[in-house]
C-alpha cells in the first residue's frame, strides 16, 4: 500500500482520495484520484455526451432536470447526512443548503427556453431588408471547480444553468468534500442514464489545473481570490472563458432608523451560519452612533446563545483555523476588544462565536477574509461614513443594509454585486437574481437570466428578406443611392435632442 499525506490536505492512499469528518476524523468515503490523462478522457466523454444533451432541446432537458430535482427532494435527508459527515456542518444547515439548490435547478429548467431560445431581433432603417435572429448555443462542456464550504449549493448554481443551457458538465469537487460531489453526479446518472452528461474528476489542485487545460468550453470557479488568479492564468493559455466567484469581506450597514433587534438577528445569522465559512457571510458591521451600543449588545446576546455542534459546526478545512486565530489575535493586538469570544474561542477543530469592537480599519481582521464565526463592529457617524469604510476594500461580493427610509439608497451605493436590505444573505435564495461580485470578488454571474446567458454563446444571424432600398453594403451602389443614404441619415439622426 502506498500513501501520501501533505499537511493540511486529505490523504491519498493507493490512488484513492480519503475523505474524513473534520469533527470526528471518521472516514466519509474514498474516490479515485484522476491524473491529467484521466481528466482529458473525462472531458472527451463529456463532449460526446454534450452533443446528445444539446440535441434533446429545451423541453426534453427540462423534463430530465425536473426529475433530478424530484430525486434530490426525495433524498434530502440522505444528502444532508453525507454533507454533515464530510463538512461537519449541522444537518439542518445541510438540509437548507439542499433546498436552495433544488430551487435553482427548478428555476433554470423552467426558464432556459425563455432566456436562451431563438428569437427575432428588431432591425434598423438602413438595413431594413434584413431580419435579425439571436440564439444562445452551448459551449459543449463546462468545467466546474467547486468549494468545500457549500458543496451542494455552490456547484449546483453553475451546474443547473450549464445543464439547462445544453452543456455537459465536469465537476471537480473540493478535495475536502468529494463524496458529496460524487453523490450529485451519481444521482444525475440515475435520471439521465443514456450518456455521462454530468461527471466528476477528483484530486487536489493539480486536477483543477488539468481541467482548465483539458479543452472545456468554459470554467466556473468558486474559491479564494489567490486560487482564482491561478485558475484564470491556466485558462488564459487557451483563451478559455471563466466565471469567477472569489473571496469577500462583506459588510453590514445599520442606519439610525433600523430595527436594531432585527438587524442583530440578521447579523448573527449572516456572520455565524456555517461557522462563518460563507463567501457572502457578514464579516464587518458598521452601525451609526445612535444605535451602535444597542446593536452591539443585541448581537452579543444572540451570538452568545449559539450552541457548538448543534448550531456552530467545526472548521471544515484545518488550515482555516490558523487564519481565524491569526485574525482574532491581530484584532486584539491592534487595540480591538472582544465583547464575545476572543483568543480562547479557537479550540480546534471549532471556533466559538467571536464579536470584536474598536478594531482599526487597517487591521488584517478588517481587511482580509476571515472565513470563521467572527464579526467586527465599528461605530460610524452616519451612513456616508459607513459606505466609505464598507467600499474601501478591493472585495465586492455581497453586503447588507438595515434601515427604513434610506435602505435601498444605501444599498445602491455599496460596491458589491449583491445587497440585502433588512436581511442578510437573502439574495442567494432568489433564483431569478444574478449572483456574483466585482473587484477581487470576481466577475461573471450564475443564477437568474444573466447566469443562464453565461452558459451559452450568443449567436447572431441576419437574413435578407427583400431588395435593398438603401444599398450600403455593395460595390454596386450608385452616387445617387449614396446621396439618398446621406439624406436619410440626416433626417433620422441629425436633429439635436
Amino acid at each position: 500500500m502506498t500513501a501520501t499525506r501533505t499537511p493540511g490536505l486529505p490523504a491519498i492512499e493507493d490512488g484513492l482520495l480519503i475523505s474524513t469528518s473534520p469533527a470526528t476524523g471518521a472516514e466519509a468515503g474514498r474516490v479515485p484520484v484522476c491524473d491529467e490523462k484521466a481528466v482529458a478522457a473525462t472531458v472527451e466523454r463529456a463532449a460526446a455526451a454534450g452533443l446528445w444533451w444539446a440535441g434533446l432541446g429545451f423541453d426534453a432537458r427540462k423534463v430530465r432536470l425536473l426529475r433530478w430535482r424530484a430525486l434530490l427532494t426525495a433524498r434530502i435527508e440522505e444528502l444532508a447526512e453525507l454533507t454533515h459527515a464530510e463538512t461537519g456542518k449541522p444537518r439542518t444547515d445541510a438540509i437548507m443548503e439542499t433546498v436552495a439548490a433544488i430551487e435553482h435547478i427548478d428555476w433554470a429548467a423552467r426558464n432556459a427556453r425563455r432566456v436562451l431560445g431563438p428569437r427575432r431581433v428588431g432591425t434598423r432603417v438602413l438595413v431594413a431588408e434584413h431580419v435579425g435572429h439571436l440564439e444562445y448555443q452551448p459551449y459543449g462542456v463546462v468545467g466546474i471547480i467547486g468549494p468545500w464550504n457549500y458543496p451542494i449549493l455552490t456547484p449546483l448554481g453553475p451546474a443547473s444553468g450549464a445543464l439547462a443551457a445544453g452543456n455537459a458538465v465536469v465537476l471537480k469537487p473540493s478535495e475536502y468534500t468529494p463524496m458529496v460531489g460524487q453523490w450529485l453526479a451519481d444521482t444525475f446518472a440515475e435520471v439521465v442514464p443514456e450518456h455521462p452528461v454530468l461527471q466528476t474528476v477528483h484530486g487536489l489542485g493539480d486536477v483543477g489545473a488539468a481541467l482548465c487545460r483539458s479543452g472545456v468550453g468554459k470554467i466556473a470557479f468558486t474559491g479564494s481570490t489567490a486560487t482564482a488568479k491561478k485558475v484564470m492564468a491556466a485558462c488564459a493559455e487557451n483563451l478559455v472563458p471563466v466565471i469567477i466567484e472569489a473571496g469577500g469581506k462583506d459588510a453590514l450597514i445599520v442606519d439610525a432608523d433600523a430595527d436594531v433587534e432585527a438587524a442583530a438577528e440578521a447579523a448573527v445569522w449572516g456572520a455565524m451560519t456555517n461557522a462563518g465559512q460563507t463567501c457572502i457571510g457578514i464579516e464587518r458591521a458598521y452601525a451609526v452612533a445612535p444605535v451602535y451600543d444597542a446593536f452591539v449588545a443585541a448581537v452579543v446576546a444572540r451570538a452568545g446563545k449559539l450552541t457548538m455542534g448543534d448550531e456552530i459546526g467545526p472548521m471544515t478545512m484545518p488550515g482555516q483555523i490558523d487564519v481565524v486565530r491569526r485574525h482574532i489575535d491581530a484584532a486584539l493586538a491592534d487595540g480591538g476588544r472582544a465583547v464575545l469570544g476572543g483568543a480562547g474561542a479557537v479550540q480546534a477543530p471549532s471556533v466559538a462565536p467571536t464579536v470584536l469592537v474598536d478594531v482599526p480599519e487597517d487591521s488584517v481582521a478588517v481587511r482580509e477574509e476571515t472565513f470563521g464565526p467572527t464579526l467586527t463592529i465599528a461605530r460610524v457617524a452616519d451612513a456616508d461614513e459607513a459606505l466609505t469604510r464598507a467600499n474601501a476594500l478591493p472585495y465586492g461580493l455581497g453586503g447588507a443594509v438595515f434601515g427604513k427610509q434610506n435602505g435601498i439608497r444605501i444599498a445602491r451605493r455599496m460596491r458589491a454585486g449583491m445587497v440585502s436590505v433588512n436581511a442578510t444573505l437573502s439574495f442567494v435564495g432568489m433564483a431569478g437574481l444574478p449572483f456574483g461580485g466585482v473587484g477581487e470578488s470576481g466577475f461573471g454571474r450564475i443564477h437568474g437570466d444573466d447566469g443562464l446567458r453565461e452558459f451559452g454563446r450568443a449567436k447572431a444571424i441576419t437574413v435578407r428578406r427583400a431588395p435593398s432600398l438603401l444599398p450600403s453594403m455593395t460595390f454596386e451602389r450608385t452616387p445617387a443611392q449614396v446621396r439618398r443614404i446621406v439624406k436619410a441619415v440626416k433626417l433620422l439622426y441629425g436633429r439635436r435632442p
